[in-house]
């Protein structure tokens, strides 16, 4: 740890641990110069002289508030910075410029540095990540300007981090608040893994190892795909990635699943679809690789991974996978419907609809409905004739069954009894069929006239004669 605060003055310990640090850093690489940076609660958000990116822009002549070279945020009960390293880097020490005063050190009566941590990490969260430094010993006189602190870690993030939590007692000269006022984050490492040393020129040992120490190539992390002290040991078992720990998705043939980053290579099992088989089928789709098509369910969302549809078929289709269409005669849901009398059978629609129309003697969209009483035929529009009984006209073809009222004959009943006859099915005649022209539908008498030349009530008296001659009948 190094405070600077002037270009001359420095006791000769100092001036020594400095050129020790300088010539550290000359070894390895600022790999956080100009990387993407993020800050909590931005002072004047949009003002690019208080931006997180300051912190790394190399910038650093100027470690004052109006400098416009640091990262500046509002005081909050948390600050938070951290720079993206864009991929994982072997890490030796990590160098931070706070903002100062007009005096060069820290400022505040009230120093909001106190108490901060360090963390390098994979994620921009610093708890899964390794903590490198924990303030709890600078005070307000004590802490530099320039701190300094070597750790020996591999990560894609630093993270600066510090809190004032309420109702926890902080050391007299913490601030009541926190914010960052970082002007330069200096992170010095490897540009590249898989190396060690001061100059990173020297492999790690193990040919599978990815992150070894820095300074001593001990292996820290194996390539994915590999395990063990030095990574000498496979993934099996349907694994994959860094040290093993990933589990494959659900691939067709889990030992067909790369052990570097879980890709299924010969494809997915039933359900599901993705390289690395772990996202499920969209809706409506099933199968290996999702690549067949759930058939008419009643429900698409409850089309299994197999296909088979859960809660039964739409209308106008049967079978497990709801592809089959209703056998001859059948309709609705899983076709437990039987069709009415539809004129053809082959023209019943998903929902029963009859679409050329009914069979004689039904009515209705679905032709289940017999016809009223007094009509017959196709769709029940043919009207039943004079039957002695309207309610025993067949629906069918309309034939009376119990034959016709007095005057009317035919299997219809729609056809009036011929000249001197009369009676149910005009089977009794006239009582002069001769004389008379039209006689009573019951008694048979002469109410309709008589044939020309005869009179009188049964037309037994011809004009023709003067009364010599008429017929007798017997009443």
């Amino acid at each position: 740890m190094v405070s600077l605060s002037g270009n001359s003055g420095y006791p000769h310990d100092v001036l020594t641990v400095l050129l020790c640090l300088l010539t550290v850093s000359q070894a390895y690489v600022n790999v956080a110069l100009n990387k993407p940076a993020y800050q909590q609660y931005q002072y004047q958000p949009g003002d690019d002289s208080h931006n997180a990116s300051n912190a790394v822009d190399g910038r650093k002549s100027d470690l004052s508030d109006r400098g416009g070279q640091c990262a500046i945020s509002h005081w909050r009960q948390t600050a938070t910075w951290w720079v993206n390293l864009i991929t994982i880097h072997s890490i030796h020490h990590i160098t931070i410029y706070f903002r100062t005063d007009s005096d060069g050190v820290p400022w505040g009566p009230y120093n909001s540095f106190l108490g901060f941590s360090v963390y390098v990490s994979n994620t921009t969260d610093r708890l899964q990540g390794t903590l490198c430094y924990k303030d709890d010993n600078f005070t307000r006189d004590t802490i530099p300007a320039v701190f300094t602190t070597t750790c020996p870690v591999h990560g894609q993030y630093v993270i600066y981090y510090n809190e004032r939590l309420p109702g926890v007692t902080y050391p007299d000269g913490y601030s009541d608040s926190v914010a960052n006022d970082l002007c330069e984050v200096e992170v010095y490492g490897c540009p590249a893994t898989g190396y060690f040393g001061s100059n990173c020129s020297v492999p790690c040992s193990d040919v599978n190892c990815q992150y070894c120490h820095i300074e001593t190539g001990t292996c820290q992390g194996c390539k994915p795909g590999y395990k063990g002290h030095r990574c000498e040991m496979v993934c099996e078992g349907g694994t994959y990635g860094a040290g093993c720990k990933v589990a494959c998705g659900n691939c067709r043939d889990v030992n067909q699943c790369s052990i570097n980053n879980g890709t299924c290579l010969t494809g997915c099992d039933v359900g599901f679809k993705g390289d690395l088989c772990k996202t499920a089928c969209d809706r409506g789709s099933y199968g290996y690789d999702c690549n067949e098509i759930c058939g008419h369910c009643r429900d698409v969302n409850r089309c299994s991974m197999i296909g088979t549809c859960l809660t039964g078929c739409d209308a106008g289709y049967q079978g497990d996978l709801c592809k089959t269409s209703c056998d001859r005669g059948s309709y609705g849901y899983d076709c437990n419907e039987i069709c009415g009398h539809c004129r053809d059978v082959n023209r019943c629609s998903m929902i029963g609809t009859c679409l050329t129309g009914c069979d004689a003697g039904y009515q209705g969209d679905l032709c289940k409905t017999s016809c009223d009483s007094g009509s017959y035929g196709y769709d029940c529009k043919e009207t039943c004739g004079h039957c002695r009984d309207v309610n025993k006209c067949s629906i069918i073809n309309g034939t009376c069954l119990t034959g016709c009222v007095a005057d009317y004959q035919g299997n219809l009943c729609k056809t009036l009894c011929p000249v001197g006859y009369f009676g149910q099915d005009c089977s009794e005649t006239c009582i002069n069929s001769y004389t008379c022209d039209g006689c009573n539908d019951v008694s048979g008498s002469c109410d309709y006239g008589c044939r020309p030349g005869w009179i009188g009530y049964f037309c037994q008296k011809s004009i023709f004669f003067s009364n010599t001659f008429s017929f007798n009948f017997e009443m």
